[in-house]
């Protein structure tokens, strides 16, 4: 029978009005229940209220219940002519047979008897489900609640042993509550029935699709999975234009059943559904073995698709639980990890500290050996020349010769010459580097002698701070009239030498006369490149072992001049060699300043660390500063010209050298210095990250393990062991509702 409300005829009706009955007819028997007119005949019992259908052999009328009220659906059969009573009374009988169930819309009164004959049904106002889609598809919780109820409803038929053969959207009718009936019984059969029964294209089973084929519950199955597939995605299964247009061009109805299982059976699969938001693997895979073309592979009857979708309504349930078995290790290890890792971190600023701590002492240790070494070193060079200055016989030699032509100082050249001669030999004897040059200036700073003549020689030198001991060098062509040579050992600030055109320092001393000791008649200088002293010291130390962690060693000149703030350039630097100073250029020393480089707490250790010694200092003076010879962010100058090599920062310890304003430095790579930490930092994060992937694997496996165990679907060693009973029989793990085994040829998957 017809939807009760629309008023489609539920008599016997042609093969192709059953297959290509649609939302159109719903649609048309929707305006014939606006039109107003008489009954045809009134019903006892009931007051017949307006006409809401009409079809092939009657119309349907709205009717109210005289004694309770209530509204029904009353179907006349006013065109009697063509009636197959037989056929029409089988499907009363089913509805009887049917009428218990609350999922199939329920027979209440017959009249064959009556003229014109009726029967009474339940009057349904929320029209039927081929209205409600209209195009637009159901979200996934509304299509699983009326699958559900639908197969519920063939549930309850299939067990009374009727096939319904014709479902779709018109043939499901929603209450008030927009709870799904199932109604139409017009084309169903009988389960042990041979006669054959077409459906509705789209909805219809490939194998039902053929005039000798016989009723099976799969015919039900298939349809059930075309309905769903409409609901979720607004369009029944393989309907294109393309095949709409096959279906309708076909002359014949064999044509167009051939044609039909062609399409089902040779298209691509539908794959819509598995693309709508919300609809999950379980509902896709139930969709696509309902629709499978061959009936082998498809559910064998609505309640295996019945208990495949309560299986998934209590998987979804039971989700949370599962999810919480998920979070609740993820939570512990979220709570625990920020622990641990202050733990690994306060382990890491330990190790760091620590080990930062014994390099520093390792280059103080190393940085005091190389001041006192250069002190030494420069101490017997100066004494060399204090002991060559208060020779007599060069005292009276410069009296004599120092002023006269070139030709005729020889005699002063020769003694010098062998001063000099005498000095390298024993240095060379002691693996030291030799000196630059020596030479000698008259009391008005000419240079008189040079071990090396060049065009430096009887030119000028008064302006240079190695003579007149100011800590500055004048502007060679202003030099004051009057200055005065020195009177006591001197070191003088850097210089540009004039034939080796690079930065050099000179060791100076007064000479006075023999018969006057304050009366200065000439300076003897030594000049020399500190970076080769410091290359005599840094292969000592690497020769002995005490430099295995790739140490620079560097000197900064701290004096100030007229009370300004002490600049504290680069002396020497194992950078600094000649071709690199050259490219400086005139203003190459003022580049090579910690001002503006270093931290200004390296800054003020410097500083303090000159006035530790400085006489006057009070206790309190000498203390500001804990370690003043060390620090963990020394920024080495060169790093601005080579920022590769010398970049970053560095550990450095620091230590005046004695009778200067010198601090020798000795540094080294604080991220090699700390390498061990970043190893030791490595493997902890990586014993960590395997820690955690351990956990998580075993948290991702036991939750696999808790969904496979609710899962039905699960692999099939599972599924073979879930099976086993502890005496080693085989028992079945039911996920069914209870009834299964009532059924017909029950889901044995």
């Amino acid at each position: 029978m017809r939807a009760a409300n629309t008023g489609v005829s539920s008599d016997q009706r042609p093969l192709e009005e059953t297959l290509d009955q649609g939302v159109e007819s719903v649609e048309r028997a929707r305006e014939l229940s606006a039109l107003a007119g008489e009954a045809p005949a009134s019903v006892p019992g009931y007051r017949i209220l307006k006409s809401i259908g009409e079809g092939k052999y009657g119309s349907v009328w709205l009717a109210r219940e005289q004694n309770t009220g209530k509204h029904v659906a009353i179907k006349l059969y006013t065109h009697r002519r063509g009636v197959d009573w037989s056929l029409l009374g089988r499907e009363v009988e089913k509805l009887a047979v049917l009428y218990t169930s609350r999922n199939i819309v329920g027979l209440l009164a017959v009249g064959w008897d009556h003229d014109p004959p009726y029967y009474v049904m339940e009057y349904l106002e929320n029209g039927s489900l081929a209205a409600r889609l209209n195009g637009s598809p159901l979200t996934p919780l509304d299509a699983v609640r009326i699958a559900t109820r639908v197969c519920q409803a063939l549930v309850h038929a299939h067990g009374s042993g009727i096939l319904h053969c014709d479902l779709k959207p018109a043939n499901i009718l929603l209450d008030q509550d927009f709870e799904p009936r199932l109604c139409d019984f017009g084309q169903s059969r009988l389960a042990d029935e041979n006669s054959h029964a077409l459906g509705t294209l789209y909805y219809m089973a490939p194998e039902q699709a053929d005039l000798k084929a016989v009723p099976d519950a799969k015919w039900d199955v298939y349809a059930l999975g075309a309905l769903v597939y409409h609901m979720l995605t607004g369009s029944p299964p393989f309907r294109t234009d393309e095949n709409d247009r096959r279906l309708s061009d076909a002359r014949s109805l064999e044509e167009r059943l051939t044609i039909y299982r062609q399409i089902v059976r040779n298209e691509v699969r539908p794959q819509a559904h598995r693309r709508v938001s919300g609809v999950d693997q379980h509902l896709a895979e139930i969709v696509d073995r309902c629709l499978a073309s061959d009936p082998a592979k498809r559910f064998p009857n609505a309640q295996a698709v019945l208990d495949r979708l309560i299986a998934r309504e209590r998987f979804r349930a039971r989700r949370p639980l599962v999810l919480l078995g998920l979070v609740l290790p993820a939570l512990l290890l979220l709570g625990t990890a920020p622990l641990a890792i202050e733990a690994m971190n306060d382990a890491i600023r330990t190790t760091q500290s620590s080990l930062t701590r014994r390099a520093l002492e390792s280059d103080v240790l190393t940085v005091n050996l190389l001041a006192e070494g250069i002190n030494r070193d420069l101490g017997d060079r100066q004494a060399e020349l204090e002991a060559i200055a208060a020779d007599e016989e060069l005292q009276r030699a410069i009296i004599n010769f120092a002023s006269q032509p070139r030709e005729e100082r020889q005699p002063l050249w020769d003694l010098l010459n062998d001063f000099k001669k005498q000095n390298d030999k024993r240095w060379k004897g002691l693996g030291r580097s030799l000196d630059d040059s020596w030479f000698l200036l008259d009391a008005g700073g000419v240079q008189r002698w040079r071990n090396v003549i060049s065009m430096s020689l009887d030119g000028g030198y008064a302006y240079r701070d190695y003579f007149h001991g100011g800590g500055f060098h004048y502007p060679e062509n202003e030099v004051p009239v009057g200055v005065a040579p020195i009177t006591k050992p001197y070191v003088s600030i850097p210089y540009r030498g004039t034939t080796q055109q690079h930065d050099l320092i000179a060791l100076s001393v007064p000479i006075f006369a023999p018969d006057d000791e304050s009366r200065v008649i000439g300076v003897l200088a030594r000049s020399l490149s500190l970076s080769s002293l410091l290359q005599d010291y840094e292969r000592s130390l690497r020769s002995q072992g005490s430099d295995g962690v790739g140490r620079e060693f560097a000197i900064l000149d701290g004096r100030s001049v007229d009370g300004r703030q002490r600049p504290w350039t680069l002396l020497a630097h194992e950078w600094m060699t000649k071709g690199n100073l050259d490219s400086l250029g005139s203003s190459g020393f003022e580049k090579l300043s910690l001002v503006g480089v270093a931290k200004q707490d390296v800054l003020l250790d410097l500083e303090h660390l000159l006035q530790e010694s400085a006489p006057g200092d009070s206790a309190e003076e000498r203390t500001t500063r804990t370690e003043p010879d060390r620090t963990r962010h020394y920024i080495d100058p060169i790093g601005k010209l080579d920022p590769a090599t010398y970049g970053g920062e560095w550990l450095a310890a620091f230590s005046r050298v004695r009778g200067t304003d010198w601090v020798a430095v000795v540094q080294e790579r604080k991220k090699s210095a700390l390498q061990p930490v970043e190893d030791l930092q490595a493997r902890l994060f990586s014993s960590a990250l395997g820690a955690v992937l351990v956990m998580l694997g075993l948290v991702a496996g036991s939750w696999w393990l808790i969904v496979a165990l609710l899962n039905e679907r699960g692999p099939r060693w599972l599924r073979f062991w879930r099976r086993q009973s502890p005496s080693g029989n085989t028992t079945t793990l039911s996920l069914t509702a209870k009834g299964t085994d009532n059924v017909k040829g029950g889901d044995s998957a």
